[in-house]
């Protein structure tokens, strides 16, 4: 759409399902509960999908799926923790995807980091 000043405007329109009274829950809580559920699938399922290439990993073995899926999430969830622990020279936190190389390359260091070593 182009608007009066000649810039030009997009909008598109999504629809969402939801079993909440309409009585008792207002558009804004409305759209926080769709960022809330998006901020979720962008911060872990995105980084599973693309990053540990999770939908690709397939067995036979019953049960293996449903493990691999519980290691790549605690170590997403441990990589977030030791973000603290893990800072760059710049005294700021190493990105996730950094804390996880640094620690591939020293996995005595990781232990240590978790306890274990």
């Amino acid at each position: 759409m182009i608007a009066d000043d000649g810039a030009v405007r997009l909008s598109e329109t999504r629809y969402f399902l939801t079993s909440l009274d309409p009585n008792r829950v207002t558009a804004p809580e409305l759209l926080a509960a769709v960022r809330g559920h998006w901020q979720i699938e962008n911060c872990l399922f995105f980084l599973k999908d693309r990053w540990w290439d999770e939908d690709r990993h397939w067995t036979r073995r019953p049960g293996v799926a449903e493990w691999l899926t519980q290691l790549t999430s605690a170590a997403t969830i441990a990589l977030r923790l030791l973000g603290v622990q893990m800072k760059s020279s710049r005294r700021k936190p190493l990105p996730l995807r950094a804390r996880a190389d640094y620690i591939a390359w020293k996995p005595t260091l990781g232990l240590a980091l978790l306890g274990l070593a």
